[in-house]
């Protein structure tokens, strides 16, 4: 078993502990989407919980079968319902015998391109844990923490022990987390932002990305850019009139990668909605938006 001293770049497949409670297995499904793959959870020491068992990869599945090794498994959790998250939940419980339990099930077409995985339409959890609700196992308790905005179904698991949040794709180590209407709800993600500010977490644990030790910070930060966003599509609309998405994303992401700009513009969408929903603009009907 590596240590996070031995690896900042965590080889797939491998168990790296690091905490005492929590140890990871990364997935192999790199993407400029996932960055360098889902991140799968162990969290316990005699006993074990797994949070987001990733993608159905035959090689993931034995990775972390063999992660577990011979000690039980009270659960499996999963923080939402894209297929780089949850697919993995039923194999692995077949092979454990450990339930599937976590967000409620969610399975829904939208209208453009993703920037993550599609819903699994195969998830089906034994039971659903609600805002608050506990497992718990010898050393250690999880607590559901509702967070919709990334999608309408995520949650965080609050680490008690630990003082640590595993925070799914809300708050990720690496980039922002695309909203992605209609499921996504950029007006739910800013509540669900200020929820996590509110709380006195020490560490995140993202699904894709580094652990974040000044979580607090990043939230403000994350909520920041958002503003910044919202200002650059207010300008923008100022300037130019009712526009459409491509044409403000050309713009207000010159120099990102061209392979992210169809994400890029589900966000902008987002906060169109947003902005909409609060009286600030509104759509013109033909793929353009103004303001009011």
């Amino acid at each position: 078993m590596a240590s996070v001293s031995d690896t900042a770049d965590m080889p797939t497949g491998a168990l790296l502990q690091i905490s005492p409670l929590v140890g990871r297995v990364l997935a192999p499904n790199p993407s400029p989407f996932t960055y360098t793959g889902t991140q799968t959870y162990l969290v316990g020491g005699s006993d074990l919980a797994v949070v987001d068992p990733g993608p159905d990869d035959a090689d993931h599945l034995a990775a972390l079968v063999a992660a577990v090794g011979d000690r039980p498994v009270r659960a499996i959790l999963c923080t939402h319902t894209h297929r780089d998250h949850s697919p993995a939940a039923a194999p692995l419980s077949a092979r454990t015998g450990a339930p599937v339990i976590g967000c409620a099930p969610l399975a829904l077409e939208d209208d453009g391109p993703r920037a993550d995985a599609a819903f699994d339409i195969h998830y089906s959890p034994d039971s659903i844990m609600a805002d608050g609700d506990r497992l718990a196992g010898e050393g250690w308790t999880l607590e559901a923490v509702a967070t919709p905005g990334h999608t309408s179904n995520h949650l965080c698991f609050a680490l008690v022990e630990e003082n640590a949040l595993f925070t799914g794709d809300h708050v990720m180590g690496w980039s922002t987390s695309v909203i992605s209407p209609p499921d996504g709800d950029m007006a739910d993600y800013m509540r669900s932002m200020q929820r996590l500010l509110d709380r006195q977490d020490a560490v995140y644990y993202p699904a894709h990305g580094e652990p974040v030790e000044n979580p607090r910070r990043l939230v403000r930060g994350m909520m920041g850019h958002r503003k910044q966003r919202e200002g650059q599509i207010l300008r923008f609309l100022e300037r130019n009139g009712a526009s459409e998405v491509p044409d403000m994303v050309a713009e207000m992401y010159r120099g990102v990668d061209a392979r992210l700009h169809p994400a890029a513009g589900r966000s902008v969408l987002a906060h169109l909605i947003d902005l909409g929903g609060r009286g600030i603009a509104a759509a013109v009907g033909d793929g353009r938006w103004r303001l009011c």
